[in-house]
Parts: C-alpha cells; sequence; structure tokens
C-alpha cells in the first residue's frame, strides 16, 4: 500500500555538507535505494535557504525501508548519512477533506 510521507533532514555543520548529501541521494546508488522504498518519480523536494535542512514529500510502497533509510540504518546509505545528518523526522501525510 502507498503513503504519503514527509520526511525533514537537518545537517551537520560543516562545509559542503548539503552538496554531498544531495550529490548521493542523486547518484545511481542513492537512486536506487530510493526506488526500493519510494515513488522517485512523485517525491517533491524543498530545501531551506541557508540548505540547513531539506525536506521530502515522499509517495512510499516500503514503509519499513523508509523507516530504515531515513533513520540512516540502510546499508548503502549508512556512511553518508552519519557525514551528513544530524536528525531527521518522518510524518505521514493524510488528505483533508474540506
Amino acid at each position: 500500500m502507498e503513503k504519503e510521507m514527509l520526511a525533514i533532514a537537518r545537517f551537520k555543520s560543516g562545509e559542503g555538507i548539503f552538496e554531498k548529501f544531495m550529490g548521493w541521494m542523486q547518484s545511481d546508488e542513492g537512486m536506487s535505494v530510493r526506488k526500493s522504498i519510494a515513488h522517485v518519480e512523485k517525491t517533491v523536494p524543498s530545501i531551506a535557504p541557508d540548505k540547513s535542512y531539506v525536506m521530502f514529500k515522499v509517495t512510499v510502497h516500503n514503509e519499513a525501508g523508509m523507516k530504515e533509510f531515513v533513520s540512516g540504518q540502510n546499508e548503502k546509505g549508512k556512511n553518508t548519512f552519519d557525514d551528513c545528518i544530524e536528525s531527521v523526522a518522518l510524518y505521514e501525510l493524510k488528505k483533508v477533506d474540506l
């Protein structure tokens, strides 16, 4: 079952952290991990003006994999997360009828 989620990742301070993280997310390895947990083509990214955090609205098809990924426990992404990510908050989204 698909589920929409919002991930907010705060970066560690330091030069080039944002670029390192986004470079990995867009690499072949990063894309393969992302595709295994969510529909990449439906992901909506947002970046803080000072690049201190990013937000992603994600359509998830593997919730357990998503939780593993954003907690920095995914084997392929662990090194990048350890180097770049200070904290992540993950939220479930649901439509509000108006």
